[in-house]
C-alpha cells in the first residue's frame, strides 16, 4: 500500500464544515479504500468523518446480541 507523508492541517473553523463535507464525499466517492494510521492506530476515513459527524450530538452505541452488558459496561468506563 502506497504511503502519503503525514500532513498536519491548520483550519480555521469557520471552514471546517465545509472541509468535512468535502472530505467525506470524496471518501463516499473514491474508487478505493482511503486509511489514516498514526503509529498505534489505523483506521478507515470513512469512520473517522462519521465520527466528526457525531460531534456535539447524542449517540446510541449498539453492540452484537453476544456482548455481555456488564462486560461492555466496564470497557465504556475504562475509556471515560
Amino acid at each position: 500500500m502506497a504511503q502519503i507523508p503525514p500532513v498536519k492541517l491548520e483550519v480555521h473553523p469557520s471552514m471546517f464544515d465545509l472541509m468535512m463535507t468535502v472530505l467525506a464525499d470524496n471518501a463516499a466517492n473514491a474508487p478505493y479504500e482511503v486509511w489514516l494510521s498514526t503509529s498505534t492506530l489505523m483506521l478507515d476515513a470513512r469512520s473517522l468523518l462519521g465520527l466528526f459527524a457525531l460531534i456535539g450530538k447524542k449517540a446510541k452505541v449498539v453492540v452484537d446480541d453476544g456482548v455481555s452488558p456488564r462486560s461492555f459496561q466496564h470497557m465504556v468506563a475504562k475509556m471515560s
